[in-house]
């Protein structure tokens, strides 16, 4: 009898399906692969998420809805069928146009993006909006303050703003004042039943889909510069060391003095004859920051990394015309500290007061088996990669450098990245570990964000009733309810996520469409047994580039999954290799357009693509490349 050596790495739990007890199913968007049989009524649709078989279905309209992406519902699968039978539903337009696209991403990633609807729009106030005797019940008049806000360029929705000035005993007073969105959003109505749905904005390229309707994201909430707005302020009295000595929650209203860009609040930090009062509030908040940051690195905070990337679009076809790595400047880190902070003395009140009903974000710790990759990919270089804590982590991704390769450092944090876990939000009442990995915090939760995230809507509610600013619901305490809502609110932070990568891959896509062929230095991340996945650090993009091609004859690839390594014929490529690739549109697909990457430098004979040969690339005809790859 023949015995095989089976390791324990290769034992995986298996299971079986025994019975389905509700089908999932929802309309599919696709493409209609139109029937050879001339006048034929029975056509096969190719859903677009290549999980989902071919649908069955029948319709007069094939030539007309040939080439377009399409929508189809499942009807029922006979057991004696290859393929479930469905029906068209809507035609959503021409296949690459950047409108059918973006509702085709949002409808496969379940966004809610329907205009609001009437009976929603009904609970807004009416216009024109002041605030009333009424609203300054319970609130404090903070519009005297030196207030103002530090955005992303082109931001409307305004979230939050800042202040800092000495105290006449020396210390320093520091505000974050949050919109006060839960003042118009009123539990149960239909307006709050819509947002909860949504449970966060989605910001896609070009486009953002609200959580709440414009006249409050972009307007009544939005705690733009010289406007009055309703606020919910957390202030501390802090001394130079950044320790807080007194921390206080209020409802309030401010006129913030100024909207400000990163950009332009760093200029004012740095300029040498700018003495004003919103450069000294900054300067004080940024001085503070520094400290907050390193005592939160000092406790053993992670900072990762990812390679964001920013579009330039053309004024008037909006079509990607640059494609580059988002800078961050020290006052995007000043307005996140501030933040964090926020968030954490909000988290510790609420769970004062409501133990068993608090909203909180947990990020558990990876399990060991996670960082399994990112310590491989060290010890490739020689470097030492402690994962036992968060603060261990962060340590030896500090000293992890190397002089001759500046960059190192950076790619060990995006892998870093990679090993993480999902954040969550959660009920208190229903969970005892509380802490988050990544901030070293032993408690924290949303509070900053209202306009574009449901959970903190549900936060400004508890911290409300806490301090005795609002009245409390019953569903408000139901541990159950809340742990619905939690569920839904990560399911949609997760969509959400997918939708923007989504997203950002057809953008990319449009604009390697009008760059041609083009090529670029790359650092390989991972190597696969017959792959390697490699990113372009000047476009932050990511691709794979393969080894085995059908109807062609296979290198000779030896894969090491302890170094980890690919020697392919008697070149050898490790983790954190420089390579340059070339970078294709590949359209062969219409459904499924893709980037395309080949091996340029180091020559490999008959695998590498010569320099002289780039030109003749084409992998839209039908010599196109089959590739296979085995994760």
């Amino acid at each position: 009898m023949l015995k095989t050596a089976v390791s324990e790495k290769m034992l995986k739990p298996t299971g079986r399906v025994v019975g389905i007890i509700k089908r999932n199913w929802r309309p599919y968007c696709g493409m209609l692969s139109k029937s050879d049989i001339k006048e034929s009524r029975r056509h096969l649709f190719t859903p677009a998420d290549k999980r989902i078989p071919r649908i069955r279905i029948e319709t007069r309209q094939a030539s007309t809805l040939e080439g377009r992406r399409i929508i189809v519902a499942i009807d029922g699968w006979p057991r004696n069928s290859r393929y479930p039978n469905g029906h068209f539903v809507k035609n959503l337009g021409d296949v690459g146009e950047k409108e059918t696209e973006t509702e085709v991403l949002l409808l496969e990633h379940d966004v809610p993006h329907q205009p609001f609807s009437q009976a929603v729009l009904s609970f807004l106030p009416k216009m024109p909006w002041s605030i009333t005797e009424k609203d300054m019940k319970n609130r404090e008049d903070l519009r005297h303050l030196c207030i103002c806000s530090v955005d992303p360029p082109g931001c409307t929705d305004i979230d939050d703003a800042l202040h800092c000035r000495e105290l006449e005993n020396g210390n320093l007073e520091v505000g974050v004042h949050i919109a006060d969105v839960s003042h118009f959003i009123r539990p149960g109505n239909a307006l709050d039943q819509e947002s909860a749905r949504r449970g966060t904005t989605v910001y896609l390229c070009e486009k953002r889909i609200d959580m709440v309707p414009e006249l409050l994201s972009s307007n009544l909430c939005s705690l733009k510069c010289d406007v009055d707005r309703l606020a919910f302020s957390c202030i501390w009295e802090m001394n130079h060391s950044a320790e807080i000595l007194k921390t206080k929650f209020t409802k309030s209203v401010i006129n913030s003095k100024a909207s400000l860009t990163y950009a332009e609040a760093q200029l004012r930090i740095d300029s040498a004859n700018m003495r004003d009062d919103i450069t000294t509030s900054l300067r004080g908040l940024n001085k503070l920051a520094k400290i907050l940051k390193k005592k939160r690195i000092e406790k053993g905070a992670l900072t990762l990394s990812s390679p964001e990337v920013r579009f330039h679009m053309d004024s008037e076809t909006h079509d990607p015309i640059d494609l580059q790595t988002k800078e961050l400047r020290e006052t995007n880190s000043m307005v996140e500290e501030f933040m964090l902070l926020a968030n954490i003395s909000v988290a510790k009140k609420i769970h004062e007061e409501f133990s068993e009903h608090a909203l909180l974000r947990k990020h558990p710790a990876p399990p060991p088996s996670n960082y399994e990759i990112l310590v491989k990919a060290a010890r490739s270089r020689n470097l030492e990669i402690k994962t036992d804590t968060a603060k261990s982590l962060a340590e030896s991704l500090d000293r992890a450098e190397s002089p001759a390769f500046p960059y190192l450092n950076t790619l060990l944090r995006i892998l870093a990245t990679r090993c993480m876990m999902q954040a969550v939000y959660f009920c208190s009442g229903m969970d005892n570990d509380f802490h988050h990995y990544g901030l070293a915090s032993p408690i924290y939760t949303h509070f900053t964000s209202p306009i574009r995230r449901y959970a903190d809507v549900i936060v400004h509610r508890l911290l409300a009733v806490a301090i005795g600013a609002d009245c409390t619901y019953p569903e408000l305490t139901d541990k159950h309810k809340l742990a619905d809502i939690c569920k839904n609110l990560n399911y949609r932070h997760k969509m959400a996520q997918y939708a923007q990568r989504a997203s950002v891959a057809f953008h990319t896509q449009l604009f390697f469409k009008s760059k041609g062929i083009v090529s670029e230095e790359a650092y390989i991340l991972f190597v696969r047994k017959n792959a390697i996945v490699v990113l372009i650090p000047k476009y932050g993009l990511e691709g794979t580039v393969f080894f085995e091609e059908k109807d062609k004859p296979n290198p000779r690839l030896i894969y090491d999954d302890e170094i980890p390594s690919l020697k392919i014929e008697d070149t050898v490529f490790h983790v954190f290799d420089k390579v340059k690739v070339k970078i294709v549109l590949d359209s062969s697909n219409l459904q499924h357009q893709k980037i395309r990457m080949s091996l340029v430098e180091p020559q490999i004979p008959g695998i590498s693509i010569p320099p002289d040969n780039i030109s003749n690339m084409n992998l839209n005809g039908p010599e196109k490349k089959k590739m296979k790859f085995e994760k």
